[in-house]
């Protein structure tokens, strides 16, 4: 079984053949539009089509993409209508943009990706953190038609990925949380934000694709309601939620790339024997009913002797006892 079947049956619900891992058998491939927002800005600014400038936040960050600092396209959300200027894409030539984006993708080994979906960042980018929590507060039906008139920019990128790119899965990214708390309320989210994931997640599933959802920090609050409009995993959940309790509690509705603890090992420099239990202990936890990617990861300088070899005990330790767990248990 390749690398994409076994994922997309994992995602599915169904146990795996073996473990899936991104980093060590990858099974997927993401077309980057250089309309949306990007993930990362490793060569200098990228400017969308929303006029939202885009900076790496630098190499020790993997140049995460990040709005320009100090630059606001919109300061009064009730002039959003003067402000918002959406680029002209009506001579764009979709059939070969993504074509060029995909001529060397593994179609038969690896999904194809596409991203979208975050309308928390993209009002943030286009008012800062603090303008677009205000507005949120004081105006939300002029942030929720700005939003709509975004929303209709992006789902017809997205009409036209799925026209030309025939992805299988569905990137939703909207980090709306901190490590330790959400930045706004549940019923807030179900007010302003989940009405537009909504929106992606009903045209990428009536196409028979997957959505897998990115967020970071402690935003576990939102998970029924992820579950509620069909996504069937999230990347990458953190310590700061209730994980084994989340795990027990949705099982493989909701599968899980990631949610190793023991990182602290690595920078207490533990010994490759502490490292592997603290590993077994997560796999076993995590893999039972499917729902499980195994996620464990070294950061760290490519240069660095001791990131270096713990990359590779954690490398190893998938092909010695993760890959194929299903098999073994």
């Amino acid at each position: 079984m390749t690398p994409k079947e076994n994922y997309l049956r994992m995602m599915r619900g169904e146990i795996p053949e073996f473990v899936p891992s991104g980093f060590y058998e990858p099974y997927s491939q993401v077309v980057e539009d250089e309309l949306l927002t990007p993930r990362m800005a490793p060569d200098g600014p990228i400017v969308t089509a929303l006029g939202v400038k885009y900076v790496g936040a630098g190499a020790d960050l993997m140049f995460g993409a990040m709005p320009e600092p100090n630059h606001v396209i919109i300061d009064d959300i009730s002039k959003w209508r003067d402000k918002l200027k959406i680029k002209d894409v009506s001579d764009r030539d979709w059939e070969s943009y993504y074509k060029n984006a995909s001529k060397d993708f593994d179609r038969e080994n690896k999904c194809v990706g596409v991203g979208g979906g975050d309308y928390w960042l993209t009002l943030v980018s286009l008012m800062g953190f603090e303008g677009a929590l205000l507005a949120m507060f004081e105006e939300p039906e002029e942030v929720i038609e700005l939003l709509t008139e975004i929303s209709k920019f992006y789902t017809m990128v997205l009409k036209q990925q799925i026209k030309y790119l025939k992805p299988e899965v569905l990137g939703l990214m909207d980090d709306d949380a901190a490590y330790r708390a959400p930045f706004f309320s549940v019923d807030m989210y179900k007010k302003i934000f989940k009405p537009f994931h909504k929106l992606h997640a009903d045209i990428a599933l009536n196409e028979g694709m997957v959505i897998s959802r990115h967020d970071c920090g402690k935003c576990e609050q939102y998970i029924d309601d992820w579950l509620d409009i069909g996504i069937t995993e999230w990347n990458s959940p953190q310590d700061s939620n209730d994980l084994p309790g989340i795990k027990k509690k949705y099982g493989n509705k909701l599968a899980f790339p990631g949610g190793w603890t023991g990182r602290h090992l690595l920078e207490e420099k533990a010994s490759e024997k502490e490292i592997r239990d603290s590993l077994a202990e997560y796999v076993d936890f995590y893999a039972p009913g499917g729902g499980f990617t195994y996620g464990a990861m070294v950061m760290g300088p490519m240069d660095d002797p001791d990131a270096n070899r713990n990359r590779e005990i954690v490398k190893n330790f998938y092909y010695d006892y993760v890959k194929d767990w299903y098999k073994n248990h």
